[in-house]
């Protein structure tokens, strides 16, 4: 039997629904990472997409290093 030890790799992935995963602005908020589908995309396909994330069966996510994940709370911490 062998033990295995997994190094922690500094990086964190952000979806949706962590804190941290969107930015917000004097105006807008937006996400740090979303699926953009080009205007060349079949109409089939960008139906099919939709209704793939839709469904929360593709989700975009973020990933940041754990420094920047740190700094970005603490930036927040008002």
């Amino acid at each position: 039997m062998s033990n295995y030890t997994v190094a922690d790799s500094g990086v964190k992935r952000l979806t949706a629904n962590d804190p941290g995963f969107y930015i917000d602005g004097n105006i807008v908020r937006t996400g740090r990472a979303g699926i953009f589908i080009s205007q060349r995309c079949p109409d089939n396909y960008r139906s099919l997409i939709e209704e793939c994330v839709n469904h929360g069966w593709i989700q975009p996510v973020a990933h940041v290093t754990e420094q920047e994940y740190v700094w970005m709370n603490l930036a927040n911490d008002n």
